[in-house]
C-alpha cells in the first residue's frame, strides 16, 4: 500500500492507496511542527483507526511546501515504516514541461495536482484551482505544459489578517451567506470572504482561459480543503478533493519505470 502526504503550510492531508484504490483519507495540522517520532506515532494510530494495518504500507509518496516537515517525515518512514520515502522534488520524472522562469520555484502541490489532473482527464487542457492557505490558480495545457500559476490570499488567511490587523473586526465562521448584502458586521465579513473569493477565481479564470486557451476551452478543476464550500456555485467542471494525493500516486509509479 502506498500512504500519500500532502503537506500545506496549515494542514497535512494524507491518505493511502491499494493500486488505484483511495482506501481512506486523513487531515491532520501542520502549524505546530512535529518530530519523527510524533509523525511515526500519528500515522500508525490514524491508520489503525481506518483499518489499515499500518505494516501493510510499502512505500509513502511526500509533496510539501514547508521545508522543514520534510526532515521529519522521512526519518519518520526510516524508523517506523523501514522504508525510504518517496519526495516529489525537483529532478524527478513528472512528464511536465514548465514554463515558469525558473521551474524550481513552482510548489511540489502545484506539481502533484498538475501530475493528478493530467492523469484524471487526459487530452484536456486544465484551470486547477486549489483552495488552500492560499488560493491558487495554475494552467496546464494538454501538451503537458505547465504554463504558470497565480496566488492569492486563501480564504482563511483572508479571515486571519482581518482578525489580527483591525481593532473591531471579530473572527467570524467562514460560511455561503444566504445573500451578498450583510446586515449586520458578522454577516458582512463572511458576505467579503466568500463572494470576495467566488468573483476572484471566476474572473481570473476567464482573464486566464481568454489568454492562452481561446481556441480550445479549459476543464476548470477545484482542489483544497476549502473548495467544497463552492461546490453549488457551478464554478467547477470536476471537484477532485484528491488531486494532489492523485498526482503522488502517479509521480510514484513514475518514479518506478
Amino acid at each position: 500500500m502506498l500512504l500519500t502526504l500532502d503537506v500545506g503550510n496549515s494542514q497535512i492531508f494524507g491518505g493511502v492507496y491499494d493500486g488505484e484504490d483511495l482506501k481512506m483519507t486523513f487531515r491532520r495540522t501542520s502549524s505546530i511542527r512535529a518530530s519523527s517520532d510524533e509523525f511515526g506515532t500519528f500515522f500508525r494510530v490514524t491508520l489503525r483507526e481506518n483499518g489499515v494495518e499500518p505494516e501493510k504500507v510499502d512505500m509513502a509518496g511526500i509533496c510539501s511546501v514547508v521545508p522543514d516537515a520534510v526532515h521529519s517525515l522521512r526519518n519518520c518512514f526510516r524508523k517506523y515504516f523501514r522504508f525510504e520515502p518517496f519526495i516529489l522534488q525537483p529532478g524527478v520524472k513528472t512528464g511536465l514541461r514548465i514554463r515558469y522562469r525558473n521551474p524550481l520555484e513552482v510548489g511540489a502541490d502545484k506539481i502533484a495536482n498538475a501530475i493528478g489532473a493530467l492523469h484524471r482527464f487526459p487530452g484536456r487542457n486544465l484551470l486547477i484551482v486549489d483552495f488552500g492557505t492560499a488560493t491558487t490558480l495554475c494552467a496546464v495545457t494538454k501538451d503537458k505544459e505547465y504554463l504558470g500559476g497565480i496566488i492569492t490570499p486563501g480564504i482563511g488567511t483572508s479571515m486571519a489578517v482581518l482578525e489580527s490587523k483591525t481593532a473591531r473586526l471579530p473572527a467570524v465562521e467562514i460560511i455561503r451567506p444566504a445573500e451578498v448584502l450583510g446586515r449586520s458586521t458578522v454577516e458582512s465579513i463572511q458576505s467579503g470572504l466568500y463572494f470576495g473569493t467566488l468573483a476572484t477565481v471566476r474572473s481570473l479564470a476567464a482573464s486566464v482561459t481568454k489568454e492562452h486557451f481561446a481556441k480550445d476551452e479549459p476543464l476548470l478543476i477545484g482542489t483544497g480543503g476549502f473548495a467544497r464550500l463552492f461546490q453549488e456555485e457551478h464554478l467547477f467542471d470536476a471537484f477532485v478533493p484528491e488531486l494532489a494525493l492523485l498526482g503522488l500516486r502517479r509521480a510514484v509509479e513514475l518514479s518506478e519505470k
